[in-house]
């Protein structure tokens, strides 16, 4: 068993230790990756040929987190893993997203990394280890990969950026990204910021390049130990050179004029379509002597090489003339047209139009029973702030049938989650759920998400302190060239042809949250300041069209809006609101109508009240008043009678407190029993606190004190008091005792089985003679 084992430091002293060789060993390559007590597994198998007709590369990345990790059993019915959560789809779209580049473009054979968390402490986060692990385990194997690659968490604490904070750190952060990148290039950034500026997001990526290079270089090394460093050969494609270049010489000075025409999407794709068509048709014209399927192995020869025709075309026309496909200048925002409320029903809505990208967002807002129970592995809390981003097929004119929620709109609605929801007040009492509907899309829907996000929850009365807007950039940029292009406001072709999707969301002062892809060598960091400031400003633009249609959150939220009222109470009471197995806030919420929660928070019980209209709530919290309420000497109350005494009656002034009316303090004139004055049990009675016990604590109450005084009342004669006790005369001290005499000694009683005869009789009829009747 050949065990290599390799280590690297952190600045602040932690190591991450890989180790491979050890475990899986039938995988194409394996590692074990530990950093203190968290512990990975990443494998990563890869078939020998690709499945023919492939034409991309099938990569599958999978990141999965084991319960017993952290020592905990999983929810629900079965006790075990199911399906991947939203945490970890995230984290294998991160990893995804790096690898996916550096695989030969003509290697199509179908790849499967996975990436398993066996160990875990809730000290250090394992996702920001995942692509570390994920691009070792290639390092260990053959399979043709470009260069290493890691992932590396950045945080901003107290100024200073840290690598790979811990969870408790991450408390303090006004920034976190996660950055993947080679020991040259950066490949990735996604993350969210708390309003900071462009330049302090390069100082982040800056600080990541620097952790991630002694990374790189690592598994370099250990690839040249294991001999890995020589990549498996492959022939997955077979080219047609004569083929390629006839397409080249021949379609692309038509490509080139359709691109310049600036066309909408589906007129451009036809005429895009109609050229390919007919080179086909002419070309299967000119070669009637291939069969049928050679034909088609042709045709799919010629789609692969058109598609690199239309890329350059694209390309030199924006690099050469500064003509994009629809027209507009690099630096140009799509028309924008906006409206809030098109539905009557929802609590807020809005629709958000930019070109061809159309967002149709709705805001609901509920109580803290809607609130999202999260279950994973590190993080067991609950959400307050949820948003749903979908992406059906008909958006963008396909017919195909609509299936469920896949891992592209679980992170696309990601991002649109972590632009908004720093700009939601935290003591907000409401639950707030924005669905984003995407209508058309042409260019970042996930962008309109946000823009439409901002409109909406507006329109609902959420007090967001600042609107958030978004915009997506692109870049051209041919190897061995400085020129480059720096798009605003990209296509869906500028983005699939090109070579950055860069996503930036923010308020008027700084950024919210980024996403960014790279497919280009060599991006500088003068390029990518310059990408945030021609974002910052295309931002700018969009937030006023938003604030022109909607300046500020609504004051008044509709009427379909539940009403939410929170109060504190005193933690001592929270067990006489909630009553005995729950039956007294339920019998309050079936007498008023309201929804009421009870959370105990830092000593304090916080209680939610919600109902559709006031009275139900002024109800409600009329009762929680009363129940924590404390009686107050010389307040007047009015009791219910809950029992009748010969002395008096005993009156609930409060929710479970009660206070004897002693039958003097009744009327002014004198009763000889409750029942003269007519009162029964269940009678309402009004009542004044004469006096609480300082020892018992209970009450004295009246009722003849908030009544007229009788003229000829004559006041009873007060009783003499007794005077004080004569002391008593001290009786001396007690002589002392004398010794005692010792008692005589006893004598012994005779043994049992000595002396049986003498204490028990031979027979029943003996001890029956020896009875006196």
């Amino acid at each position: 068993m050949n065990v290599i084992t390799k280590t690297i430091s952190l600045a602040d002293g932690r190591t991450i230790t890989i180790e491979t060789g050890k475990v899986a060993k039938q995988c194409d390559g394996s590692c074990m990756l530990r950093m203190g007590n968290t512990v990975l597994l990443a494998t990563v198998c890869a078939a020998k040929d690709a499945v023919p007709g492939t034409d991309f590369m099938p990569l599958q990345v999978d990141y999965r987190e084991q319960y017993a990790a952290a020592g905990r059993f999983p929810g629900g019915f079965t006790k075990r893993e199911g399906k991947a959560s939203d945490n970890e789809i995230l984290t294998s779209r991160l990893v995804d997203r790096v690898l996916r580049p550096l695989f030969p473009s003509n290697f199509h054979a179908e790849v499967y990394v996975n990436v398993m968390l066996l160990s875990a402490d809730g000290v250090d986060q394992p996702d920001a280890l995942a692509g570390f692990a994920a691009s070792t385990a290639l390092a260990c194997s053959d399979i043709p990969f470009e260069c290493p690659i890691s992932e590396v968490r950045v945080a901003r604490i107290g100024g200073e950026y840290v690598i790979n904070p811990t969870f408790e750190q991450m408390k303090e952060a006004d920034m976190d990204i996660m950055v993947g990148a080679s020991a040259e290039n950066i490949m990735m950034v996604e993350g969210e910021m708390k309003e900071v500026s462009e330049q302090d997001m390069i100082g982040a990526l800056k600080a990541a390049m620097e952790a991630i290079k002694p990374m790189c270089e690592l598994q370099t090394e250990l690839s040249k130990e294991l001999g890995t460093d020589v990549k498996r050969e492959y022939d997955h494609e077979i080219n047609d050179e004569d083929l390629r270049k006839q397409i080249n010489d021949e379609l692309y000075q038509p490509v080139y004029d359709i691109t310049k025409q600036a066309l909408d999407k589906h007129a451009r794709q036809d005429a895009f379509d109609k050229i390919i068509e007919d080179f086909k048709a002419k070309y299967a014209e000119a070669h009637s002597d291939l069969s049928e399927d050679e034909l088609e192995e042709k045709a799919a020869e010629a789609d692969r090489y058109y598609h690199d025709v239309m890329r350059d075309a694209m390309r030199r026309c924006i690099l050469d003339e500064g003509i994009r496909l629809d027209g507009r200048k690099t630096d140009e925002i799509r028309p924008i047209w906006c409206e809030v409320s098109p539905l009557p029903m929802p609590h807020g809505s809005s629709i958000f139009t930019r070109g061809e990208t159309q967002s149709l967002t709705t805001c609901t807002l509920g109580t803290k029973l809607d609130e999202k129970m999260v279950d994973d592995v590190l993080d067991k809390s609950y959400m307050r702030f949820l948003l749903h981003y979908n992406f059906p097929p008909f958006c963008t004119g396909e017919a195909k049938a609509q299936r469920g929620v896949g891992r592209r709109e679980i992170g696309h609605g990601h991002l649109a989650w972590r632009g908004l929801k720093g700009q939601i007040p935290e003591d907000y009492p409401y639950t707030v759920r924005v669905v984003s509907q995407i209508l058309e899309s042409n260019g970042s829907s996930s962008m309109a998400t946000v823009c439409a996000g901002t409109l909406a929850l507006m329109d609902a009365g959420v007090p967001m302190k600042k609107p958030v807007s978004g915009i997506a950039m692109g870049l051209i940029k041919n190897p061995g060239e400085e020129k480059y292009a720096v798009l605003s406001d990209i296509l869906g072709d500028e983005d699939h042809l090109g070579d950055m999707d860069f996503k930036t969301t923010g308020t008027k002062d700084g950024l919210t949250a980024t996403q960014m892809d790279i497919k280009c060598d060599g991006l500088s960091f003068e390029i990518l300041e310059k990408a945030l400031m021609q974002a910052k400003a295309g931002r700018e633009h969009i937030l006023k069209c938003l604030t022109d249609t909607i300046a500020e959150p609504r004051a008044e939220m509709k009427p379909q809006v539940p009403r939410i009222v929170q109060i504190e109470i005193p933690k001592e009471f929270i067990g006489a609101v909630i009553g005995p197995g729950g039956k007294i806030i339920q019998q309050m919420q079936e007498d008023t109508g309201a929804t009421i929660t009870i959370d105990e928070v830092d000593g304090v019980g916080k209680v939610q009240v919600s109902a559709p209209n006031k009275e139900s709530i002024d109800g409600a919290l009329a009762k929680i008043r009363a129940i924590v309420a404390i009686p107050e000497v010389g307040e007047i109350y009015e009791g219910t009678v809950r029992s009748i005494m010969p002395y008096g009656c005993f009156v609930e002034i409060l929710p479970g407190k009660d206070g004897l009316l002693h039958i003097s303090e009744i009327d002014w004139k004198r009763l000889e029993t409750v029942e003269e004055a007519g009162i029964k049990e269940g009678d309402k009675i009004k009542v004044k606190l004469l006096e609480i016990d300082p020892k018992t604590g209970k009450y004295k109450l009246s009722h003849r004190v908030l009544i007229e005084k009788p003229a000829d009342y004559q006041e009873r004669p007060e009783r003499r008091p007794r005077g004080e006790r004569p002391e008593r005369r001290p009786r001396g001290e007690r002589p002392e005792r004398g010794e005692r005499r010792p008692r005589p000694e006893r004598r012994p009683r005779p043994d049992f089985n000595e002396s049986q005869e003498n204490h028990e009789p031979k027979d029943f009829n003996d001890s029956l003679d020896k009875m006196d009747f």
